[in-house]
């Protein structure tokens, strides 16, 4: 069970739900950008050059986001934006002082072996050192971007908590997820209650979230 992060709620105290998206950004059907547009909390990384990344720059522009924000921050990465968290933390080296207080890492891709896109050929190799912060890592059984072992192999090295997501894909819009109340569930499963009441799930087929999003091992 992962536990609150977060001190009792005050205003200073909210914390940034800062959104990391990967390979080409999230378009307007993907549930970060919905989670944007829906809560006050969220707001997404600008990392710029988003059809050519560049491993440095988008760690530079996310150390920059982090620490503007002026409270407590929680990433919230999808694809490539986890193999950036990962970078980022191995880069700035965060300890106590650090804004983040947590992550929420969706579906990482492969980028040492056989990428899918030789575009993350530069996010190459991926850091095995664990994150200073509480995370957790979500997966699907038939994510064509990375094997499904290997995203458990991910969350064991990070020292993340690990979620199957059952067979949805890459867990973007392709996935058709809307708004994806199941991962705001567990954002407040990881923040102790960062946003709203989530509502129904989208993916009412998938054994693995209907039933209260068990942590698998």
């Amino acid at each position: 069970m992962v536990q609150s992060t977060l001190p009792p709620s005050t205003s200073e105290q909210e914390p940034l739900i800062l959104l990391v998206p990967g390979l080409d950004g999230s378009g307007p059907q993907h549930w970060q950008r919905r989670w944007a547009d829906e809560i006050d909390a969220c707001q997404m990384a600008d990392l710029g050059n988003w059809e050519t990344p560049h491993r440095n720059t988008w760690i530079n522009r996310l150390n920059l986001a982090v620490h503007r924000a002026g409270r407590p921050v929680v990433l919230v990465a999808h694809s490539l934006g986890c193999i950036l968290t990962a970078w980022w933390s191995k880069f700035e080296q965060p300890g106590w002082s650090t804004p983040v207080i947590g992550a929420l890492l969706v579906a990482p891709p492969e980028v040492d072996f056989f990428p899918r896109d030789n575009r993350l050929e530069g996010f190459a190799p991926t850091p095995a050192d664990a994150l200073p912060f509480p995370s957790i890592l979500v997966a699907s059984r038939n994510d064509p971007w990375i094997g499904y072992d290997t995203a458990k192999m991910l969350a064991r090295q990070w020292g993340s908590e690990f979620v199957d997501a059952g067979n949805a894909g890459h867990l973007n819009a392709d996935s058709k997820l809307g708004s994806w109340e199941d991962g705001k569930r567990l954002l407040n499963r990881l923040t102790g209650g960062a946003v709203p009441a989530p509502g129904p799930s989208a993916l009412t087929n998938h054994g693995d979230w209907s039933e209260g999003l068990e942590f698998r091992s």
